[in-house]
């Protein structure tokens, strides 16, 4: 084993929820990722989507049990004294499969080895391992101070976000409020923001205008928002298509620095798409479409793995005609852009 030290660290974490085109729901979840010699682990695992067990929707009992078992207090769940790295962000089930390490001491150091891909009780390595990563050694006393910081509550899971929703068409706006609940994150409807309790506002993590607000009503809720000094992101609604208010809205809320996310720019005009990727990961691009009659119409432009860098696609351009938008989602993000003419 190398006796090179690699850094270990903690960040938030988000896997973006959809409604995707083909009609099915996205989970949003937000968890704490493993920081690896400054970049997250989980970009190691091309294209994964996955969650760590230090999700913010589980029970503070259970969340504290993984930490302690991440420091070794704890027996671990699985033979071999291996430990869920990441699992299934639909479900618990390690039968949907799981990145899996043992852990153990040496010395103060505490080392993550024989990672694998499991489904079962027991892992094969010689099958299912992922050779080219780890084994990774961090010292102890970084390694327990990032972790002990989860048990005294910072920078633990963030909380469960909610959305605030303000639009004149109300059966567009409870459309995309019951998308946004199946996919795990509140939202209210509402007019205005006035007389609303700061302690309320600041339980949102952002708020969506649709495209017939007028600026004087938007303002009169930033300055409602702006007194409380809450931190929220502003999303102005590009069409009355659920699938792109969700993602906008999705987009809107990972506020994780841009060198911990796998996609990173998305431009679109004449015909292509401009995008740029951080790790090898599978990206796929939606388009979607109102023609004459606002009638809403769906292609699926673009779906392939692309390795760090820039890339432009081009696109069909029926599915890009007249006024349309592209969605970029990879494993762990989701970007939006109108087409540009």
């Amino acid at each position: 084993m190398s006796a090179e030290y690699a850094t270990f660290g903690l960040a938030p974490a988000m896997r973006a929820g959809g409604v995707l085109a083909n009609g099915d729901y996205q989970v949003h979840r937000d968890f704490v990722d493993f920081i690896v010699d400054g970049r997250p682990l989980l970009f190691q695992l091309s294209d994964l989507d996955a969650v760590s067990p230090l999700a913010a929707d589980i029970p503070p009992a259970i969340f504290t049990h993984h930490v302690r078992s991440l420091l070794l207090e704890a027996d671990a769940p699985l033979a071999g004294g291996r430990y869920v790295i990441y699992g299934c962000p639909e479900c618990e089930g390690l039968e949907c499969g799981a990145v899996t390490a043992a852990i153990e001491k040496a010395g103060e150091d505490f080392v993550w080895r024989d990672f694998a891909w499991q489904t079962d009780e027991h892992a094969d390595l010689e099958l299912n391992g992922y050779h080219g990563i780890g084994p990774f050694r961090f010292r102890g006393d970084a390694y327990r101070a990032a972790l002990g910081q989860l048990l005294d509550g910072a920078p633990g899971p963030v909380a469960p976000r909610r959305v605030l929703l303000i639009g004149a068409r109300v059966a567009v706006l409870a459309k995309l409020a019951a998308a946004l609940r199946t996919i795990g994150i509140g939202a209210d409807i509402t007019q205005d923001a006035a007389g609303v309790p700061a302690e309320e506002l600041r339980a949102y993590g952002a708020v969506a205008f649709g495209r017939a607000v007028e600026q004087r009503q938007r303002d009169a809720v930033r300055r409602e928002f702006e007194r409380t000094g809450a931190d929220v992101a502003y999303v102005d609604g590009l069409a009355p298509i659920i699938p792109l208010l969700v993602a906008q809205i999705e987009s809107a809320l990972d506020r994780g620095p841009e060198e911990q996310r796998r996609l990173t720019r998305l431009v679109a005009a004449d015909g292509e798409a401009g995008l740029e990727v951080t790790s090898t990961c599978r990206v796929k691009i939606t388009a979607y479409r109102l023609d004459r009659l606002y009638r809403t119409h769906t292609h699926e432009v673009f779906d392939d793995v692309l390795a760090p860098g820039l890339h432009r696609v081009a696109l069909d351009g029926k599915a890009t005609k007249g006024e349309s938008f592209l969605v970029a989602r990879t494993t762990g993000s989701v970007l939006v852009a109108p087409m540009a003419r």
